[in-house]
């Protein structure tokens, strides 16, 4: 029984990290895009220049 003096605390201080966290994302501009991310890898690549001098 007396270990939920310490787990309930615990648990509570680790959930407002967490909102915390999460509010500050939001805020941030984090969660803006959240669809072209997951579509980025399947897009194309600019092609690379060979600009480099041969002498």
């Amino acid at each position: 029984m007396s270990v939920l003096y310490i787990a309930i605390p615990a648990v509570l201080l680790l959930a407002l990290i967490g909102i915390a966290g999460f509010i500050w994302s939001v805020r941030s501009g984090q969660m803006d895009d959240l669809e072209t991310p997951g579509i980025r890898p399947l897009l194309e690549d600019d092609p690379i220049s060979n600009t480099k001098d041969e002498n």
